[in-house]
């Protein structure tokens, strides 16, 4: 078990979506509970994780494909962070 995320990983089913999104959800979630710190997300570009702004203030997002992105928030402070899966959203 990571230490990083343990398990507080919060992760809500995805239903309604079709079965690339929920495999990319799935393939994020093991890349989340695989994460040592939010720097592996940064140094996967693959994920483009960025940090959001305005309404979505201390929200982050992750791409899960050209559509979709997975918000997640990050909760507590080192060694003891929380990833806490927001929701799965349409970004166009």
């Amino acid at each position: 078990m990571n230490p990083w995320t343990g398990s507080r990983l919060t992760r809500p089913i995805p239903l309604g979506f079709g079965q690339a999104v929920v495999k990319a959800y799935r393939k994020r979630v093991q890349q989340i509970r695989a994460a040592t710190d939010e720097r592996t997300f940064y140094g996967l570009k693959s994920l483009h994780f960025e940090k959001l702004k305005g309404d979505r203030e201390g929200q982050y997002s992750m791409k899960l494909n050209d559509q979709w992105r997975l918000i997640v928030e990050l909760r507590g402070k080192a060694p003891a962070k929380v990833v806490r899966i927001s929701e799965i959203t349409d970004y166009h």
